[in-house]
C-alpha cells in the first residue's frame, strides 16, 4: 500500500465516512428483520421527536429530499406505522403520527439500534464516548448545522 493511501485512510473524515457505512450496514441488515429500513426508521424517529413538522423539516432531519420523505411516508402509511390527521389547530395543515403498531415496531427497532451502538462503543469508557459525542458536534458545527453548508 503506498504511502498516499495509507495517510488517506488514516484521516478522521475517512474514517468517519467508514464508520458511517459500516454502522448504516448493520442498522440495514437488523432492521430488515423487522420489515424496515434504515431511512423509515430514521423518519419515524424524526416524527417520533417533533409533532407538527412540514415535509421540508422532516426531510433536513433525516438528511434526505422532501421528495424521498415522501416515498418513505407513502411506505409507512401502507404498512399502518404511522397516519396522517387534520390538524385540530390548523384546518390545512396534515400532522404526521406513528400509530400504536408502528410505536410497537419503534421500540424493537430501537432496541436493535442501541444494540448496534453498544458493540460499536465496546472498549470506549463513558468519558471518551461523552468527548466523542462533543467533538463530534464541533465538527458539525464547523461544518454548517444539519447538513447544511455553511
Amino acid at each position: 500500500m503506498s504511502s498516499s493511501v495509507a495517510s488517506v485512510r488514516s484521516r478522521i473524515g475517512y474514517l468517519l465516512k467508514q464508520a458511517q457505512h459500516v454502522l448504516r450496514t448493520r442498522m440495514d441488515a437488523q432492521l430488515r428483520h423487522l420489515k424496515l429500513t434504515t431511512g423509515q426508521y430514521a423518519l419515524m424517529v424524526a416524527i417520533e421527536e417533533t409533532s407538527r413538522s412540514s415535509g421540508a423539516e422532516l426531510a433536513r432531519r433525516c438528511f434526505i429530499t422532501p421528495q424521498s420523505v415522501n416515498g418513505l411516508i407513502a411506505g409507512l402509511l401502507e404498512s399502518g406505522l404511522i397516519e396522517r390527521n387534520p390538524s385540530k389547530t390548523h384546518g390545512r395543515i396534515i400532522e404526521i403520527a406513528i400509530t400504536e403498531h408502528g410505536r410497537a415496531r419503534l421500540r424493537e427497532a430501537h432496541a436493535s439500534v442501541r444494540a448496534i451502538e453498544a458493540t460499536m462503543l465496546h472498549g470506549i469508557g463513558v468519558s471518551d464516548r461523552r468527548l466523542m459525542a462533543n467533538l463530534l458536534g464541533t465538527c458539525i458545527e464547523n461544518l454548517g448545522t444539519q447538513g447544511e453548508i455553511k
